[in-house]
């Protein structure tokens, strides 16, 4: 992971260890268990490739009761969303930090492509709306954004 991105690292790491505090503190130890063995073998699968987690895997998540697979996907839920607001505080960093460095515009952002169009020659005209009005707004959002303005998931 770049340097720049090891306050995005840290802060899911602190959120995460927040969560398993709650989730041992509101479920209790045995939940957190399962989740933890749930999280590493996962993790042992996906990086490694190992069969052995898979296979732990699946034990463990075929032997959930309904009502502990309910417990179990509300706590990854949870981290879910707690990675996203961490994702999105760290865009939110990462712009302020170009902004002040007076950065040149960042690739995939609105500056950056009217630089690069301007560049290629296209005419200033081109980059005004066809309205008159001289502002541009943005219509689309992300899911995430939807869900934080709504107030819940769609």
């Amino acid at each position: 992971m770049p340097d720049k991105d090891l306050p995005l690292r840290d802060d899911i790491r602190r959120l995460g260890r927040i969560l398993g505090d709650t989730v041992r503190s509101q479920q209790g130890e045995a939940v957190f268990a399962i989740v933890e063995r749930i999280r590493q073998s996962s993790i042992r699968f996906r990086r490694d490739g190992d069969e052995t987690a898979r296979h732990d895997l699946e034990a463990t998540l075929n032997g959930l009761s309904p009502g502990e697979a309910t417990q179990i996907i509300r706590a990854f839920s949870f981290f879910s969303h707690l990675a996203n607001i961490a994702e999105d505080q760290h865009h939110i960093r990462r712009t302020r930090a170009h902004a002040l460095a007076a950065s040149t515009p960042r690739e995939g952002s609105i500056a950056y492509a009217l630089a690069r169009s301007s560049d290629g020659g296209a005419p200033a005209e081109h980059h005004r709306p066809r309205d008159g009005s001289g502002e541009i707004a943005g219509r689309a959002r992300s899911h995430r954004a939807d869900a934080r303005r709504d107030g819940g998931e769609r």
